[in-house]
């Protein structure tokens, strides 16, 4: 069945234009960050990431909502994805665990979509020229107005302050042996759930937590989140990782990877168009072993601004040879670039909460 929704339009900074039909939100126009994403299946767990706030995902497995939507699989309950572009959106899902349709919680989310273009190609523009800002707006928009709109709006640089929780909350384990402290940048509801049914209770605090009351809950260790955006754009986070670093042990993921670089002394820079799939292959320098990873993240660590930080490179991007992963013997902290909590490879990757409970030990 093909679906038949308003007509809207995508309008790209470099002035391409491509035309579709609105699922979700379909009214407005929105100017997000584009960015595309290579998993075939989890668009539930990609519209529900935090750290795709203020960004469109163009998805490259073109047939998208056919397994509808269930209220077991969200990362965050209160979705901060700026929209998503599909080449097949499926309205009549067919699977026994769907209560909704994705169109229905995106309209319910206020988030938009739109189905119908050639995804093939806005992929291919994104990985040849980089990612850009984008307008998903009516399809009668004069091109010459959504260009002038691109130019005036300017990205958000808040978005973590935006997502994070703003009060700490506990979730606790019965037979905890552990007592874990983790700050929110954008925290996805799997790494709770893997620390937890580790025998960890987990304390999660806001963003912008100090380091006094991190000390009240008296942690055996310190956890940081993934999140969205820049990480230079939380200067007091990279702050208080300083100022923890050599107290607790810390475990790093994905934004909080980069943290733990920067306040160590090193540099981040943005890649060219991120990486945001299921299947990127990480090899653990120490075991020889290929990771096939999730990951999601426009920024990487520069890996000529470790010397003399402390840390050294415990994992590798396969595909670009980046930094995945970094480790500080003498500050018991470690942390990588990609999600071990999604473990979609055949060597599971989770392993590294086990080695963040054998650091507190």
């Amino acid at each position: 069945m093909i679906y038949r929704g308003k007509e809207r339009k995508l309008i790209m900074a470099d002035g391409s234009q491509y035309y579709g039909q609105a699922f979700g939100r379909d009214q407005g126009s929105q100017v997000c960050e584009l960015v595309f994403n290579t998993s075939p299946v989890g668009y539930q767990e990609i519209l529900s990431d935090p750290s795709y706030t203020d960004q469109f995902v163009v998805m490259a497995y073109p047939l998208i909502g056919n397994y509808g939507i269930n209220e077991d699989d969200y990362e965050t309950l209160r979705p901060s994805i700026g929209g998503m572009v599909v080449r097949d959106y499926n309205d009549r899902p067919s699977n026994f665990r769907s209560g909704m349709t994705l169109s229905a919680v995106m309209k319910d989310l206020d988030i938009p979509g739109i189905t119908g273009l050639d995804t093939r190609e806005l992929v291919r523009k994104i990985r040849k020229e980089g990612t850009q800002k984008a307008l998903i707006t009516d399809a009668d928009t004069p091109l010459e107005e959504g260009l002038k709109q691109l130019r005036e709006t300017s990205l958000p640089r808040d978005a973590v302050v935006r997502v994070s929780r703003d009060h700490k909350e506990r979730y606790i384990n019965m037979d905890a042996r552990y007592q874990i402290a983790a700050i929110d940048f954008g925290m996805k509801e799997n790494i709770i759930r893997s620390l937890v049914s580790r025998k960890c209770s987990v304390t999660v605090f806001p963003w912008n937590v100090t380091a006094k009351d991190l000390a009240a809950c008296k942690p055996d260790g310190i956890f940081l989140s993934n999140g969205p955006g820049d990480p230079t754009n939380v200067p007091e986070a990279i702050d208080l990782v300083r100022e923890l670093k050599g107290r607790y042990p810390i475990f790093g993921i994905c934004l909080g990877h980069q943290i733990i670089s920067l306040a160590c002394g090193a540099r981040t820079y943005k890649l060219k168009f991120g990486h945001r799939g299921g299947n990127h292959p990480v090899k653990n320098l120490a075991t020889g072993r290929i990771e096939i990873t999730s990951q999601n993240h426009s920024y990487a660590v520069d890996e000529g601004s470790l010397a003399g930080t402390g840390l050294v490179v415990t994992h590798r991007n396969l595909l670009d040879g980046t930094v995945e992963g970094v480790r500080g013997e003498r500050d018991r902290i470690f942390s990588v670039q990609y999600h071990p909590e999604s473990a979609p490879g055949p060597h599971d990757s989770s392993y590294l909460f086990d080695e963040f409970l054998k650091l507190m030990d």
